[in-house]
């Protein structure tokens, strides 16, 4: 075939990867498959990403990066609350940007990305006066939070055959107050993402009332 031979880089491959990511989920990101989209043996990305960990940390920085190009601290005039909120939705919509985000980001080893958004965050919590134990639980548990929510989003959903065999008249009579409760939050306009930023208040404001209580 002719044209010109691009030169293979980590950064290449890496983008190569959150397409196959994109194209297949994280279950379809191999070694095998990025080679030959790259055009090359598998043997040559071990030169750049010794082994399946190292890509797939890689591919969790690169998400990561897209969203938090920009890592500023909070302005003076808003609440730590508040910025760390919005900290974590925007984590939320780096990990939904990409099929499997979530899973990726749980898997991945050391990530650099999430490693400089966690210095962000604790680094802005000790500023406003938060303790340092306490400035790591509560990052800690907003992280954890956000990555189980987004895994719950986006873990497949029961399939035509599997729902054949459900009785939802038997599931309301059963558990009324489930059904009820969610019947009554998803009014006409409400959607995931209200729910969402409504459980991630809960975390927040529990944290917060715990760190000014010490």
């Amino acid at each position: 075939m002719g044209g010109t031979k691009v030169a293979l880089d980590r950064q290449r491959i890496v983008a190569e990867a959150v397409a196959l990511l994109d194209a297949e989920g994280l279950d379809g990101v191999t070694t095998r498959k990025l080679a030959a989209r790259l055009g090359v043996q598998s043997p040559t990305l071990y030169w750049h990403l010794p082994n399946k960990a190292a890509l797939v940390t890689a591919i969790a920085d690169a998400i990561l990066d897209q969203e938090f190009t920009d890592r500023s601290p909070p302005g003076p005039d808003q609440h730590w609350q508040d910025w760390l909120g919005d900290l974590a939705q925007r984590l939320r919509r780096a990990l939904l940007a990409h099929p499997d985000g979530a899973r990726v980001i749980s898997a991945a080893q050391l990530s650099r990305a999430m490693a400089a958004i966690s210095e962000l965050a604790m680094s802005t919590l000790v500023a406003r006066g938060v303790s340092l134990g306490q400035a790591r639980v509560i990052v800690l548990t907003v992280e954890r939070f956000t990555v189980g929510h987004v895994l719950e989003e986006q873990a497949p959903r029961p399939d035509a055959e599997a729902l054949k065999g459900f009785d939802l008249a038997a599931f309301t009579e059963q558990h009324p107050t489930v059904v009820a409760a969610i019947t009554d939050y998803f009014q006409p306009g409400r959607t995931v993402d209200d729910l969402f930023r409504d459980c991630l208040d809960v975390v927040i404001a529990g944290a917060a009332s715990k760190a000014a209580a010490r």
